[in-house]
């Protein structure tokens, strides 16, 4: 049984589940239950705080977690990252109150900086000749600057309008972060390396599917040629023949992004029928 270490609440708990639920592995009801094995696989979940995760990995506790990477650098355990997520991204930044004039990084020298990334905020600041006052808060950050307790904030930021309704702006983008799942520093025994290869190969089979669309069209073959270069396909689209010898049935994979500027450009190049799948898992 493979023990995986997940955060017990919040977004990134939501999106780990989800994750874990479209890699096809079920479990029974997780609330207010520290460790749930699951229905289907030879897993089981640990759930712990977020900033506990990297440590229940580097000792032992749990063989593998699912955590931000700012925890993963901020507490500098003997862990490995195995594979990025794709999902939970944000990242850590400086801000200061809005009302300043912000003059480049030399302004925060002989400044308070409230944070709960003592260690990753101090290193960006020795390796800029920075030398400030490092304030540690655990949680409400943003309101250290309008309280006076600090001048600027080193915090993480995803849409910012934490930054907003605090009259903050951000200054310094320092690291982007995403989820990721992390490993030991020891191998694991046999049979738990092989779990972990599989639940590997799942997590990437949904991470590939994650942002695309399935497309399958009728196209006539006199303008097959204009079509296959409209389509960024990942090696070729597939082609088939119609009972209509003048026409052909293509399918490819585009990037949802891409879809409605694809789309337009070939229905001009003769395309009909397109009909738009969406797709859970690839498998390479």
């Amino acid at each position: 049984m493979l023990r995986i270490a997940v955060q017990s609440k919040g977004r990134l708990y939501d999106e780990t589940m989800e994750l874990i639920a479209k890699a096809g592995i079920k479990f029974q009801a997780v609330k207010r239950t520290l460790l749930v094995p699951s229905r289907n696989f030879p897993i089981e979940i640990l759930f712990l705080r977020d900033d506990d995760i990297p440590d229940s990995v580097a000792t032992g506790t749990a063989d593998i977690g699912i955590v931000g990477l700012n925890e993963v650098l901020e507490k500098r355990q003997r862990v490995n990252v195995l594979q990025e997520l794709g999902f939970s991204r944000c990242r850590l930044s400086l801000a200061i109150s809005r009302d300043i004039d912000y003059t480049g990084l030399q302004w925060f020298n002989g400044k308070k900086i409230a944070t709960s990334y003592p260690r990753i905020l101090k290193e960006f600041l020795n390796n800029n000749n920075i030398t400030a006052d490092i304030h540690i808060i655990n949680g409400s950050v943003e309101i250290a600057p309008g309280i006076g307790l600090a001048d600027g904030i080193f915090d993480i930021v995803s849409s910012g309008g934490t930054l907003v309704s605090n009259n903050l702006i951000e200054v310094e983008k320092i690291i982007e972060s995403q989820a990721v799942l992390i490993g030991g520093p020891d191998n694991l025994p046999a049979d738990k390396q092989t779990i972990l290869n599989e639940l590997i190969f799942r997590f990437k089979a949904v991470k590939d599917a994650d942002g695309k669309k399935y497309l399958l069209m009728n196209v006539p073959r006199k303008s097959l040629n204009d079509v296959i270069k409209i389509l960024p396909g990942m090696k070729s689209p597939t082609i088939l023949p119609l009972a209509d010898e003048n026409w052909c049935s293509v399918h490819s994979v585009i990037r949802e992004s891409q879809f409605w500027e694809i789309v337009t450009k070939l229905k001009i190049s003769g395309a009909e029928g397109i009909l738009v799948l969406d797709i859970t898992k690839m498998v390479p």
